[in-house]
């Protein structure tokens, strides 16, 4: 018996794309996609889906996603944490199912990208370094040392962050990763007890930036869109 959970947390009330959690992508709801990453990763007794939106509970359902409870409006709002939504569905899902899981996956529904074997790649990287929760990026395309600047309250325009020595090349900057928002792994000590995402041992999972995309827009969507058909064609 498995003993990790499996997490899709959608809302329904989504700003930037209306109804983008069951929007159809490709010929399916976007939410699908994730749901059957998680299936076919084999990983899960429970792939537990939590919204506060029927539709998406429905349409989930259909996919194979398990919905025993509805969000509730504190845990819907567009000031809720990520990470308390996450705890949340842990919380819960333990409590329904009666048992004790030692780990969570957190697959966050705008990400069809990813693939099977990043879920299980990162996982197996997660037990090897024995980290206590593990985030997954891909490779920055601007560097903070770089070419990323901010501005004071007195229009004073600067770098985000100095080295002590000065480059005039992005390629001998430091590495930066942008975080991709597609995979979250955590220990259930981590998940009950910590409030913030960066721990002392936190892992990093590298993803390739075609594998990235989480969509957030209109144009994500179409990029989104765009590389599974050119995929589909190839």
């Amino acid at each position: 018996m498995s003993n990790i959970l499996c997490t899709i947390c959608a809302r329904g009330g989504s700003k930037g794309i209306k109804n983008k959690n069951i929007r159809e992508l490709c010929g399916k709801p976007l939410i699908s996609y994730t749901i059957e990453q998680a299936k076919n990763s084999n990983l899960f007794d429970h792939i537990v889906i939590s919204t506060d939106s029927d539709d998406i509970a429905a349409i989930a359902k259909k996919y194979g996603g398990e919905v025993f409870f509805k969000r509730s409006v504190e845990m819907a709002s567009d000031t809720a944490g990520k990470l308390d939504v996450i705890r949340d569905a842990f919380i819960r899902s333990e409590k329904y199912y009666n048992r004790v899981f030692d780990y969570l996956i957190d697959l966050d529904a705008t990400s069809p990208l990813r693939n099977v074997a990043d879920i299980t790649n990162s996982f197996n990287q997660f037990k090897k370094d024995n980290n206590d929760n593990l985030i997954t990026a891909m490779p920055s395309r601007r560097s903070p040392y770089f070419n990323i600047v901010e501005q004071s309250e007195d229009g004073k325009v600067y770098l985000s962050k100095k080295l002590d020595n000065a480059i005039v090349r992005r390629q001998d900057a430091p590495k930066t990763y942008d975080m991709n928002a597609s995979i979250y792994i955590w220990k259930r000590e981590a998940i009950l007890n910590e409030n913030t995402l960066f721990l002392e041992n936190t892992g990093l999972y590298v993803m390739p930036e075609e594998r990235s995309i989480d969509i957030d827009s209109e144009l994500d969507f179409k990029f989104v869109e765009f590389l599974m058909k050119e995929k589909r064609n190839a």
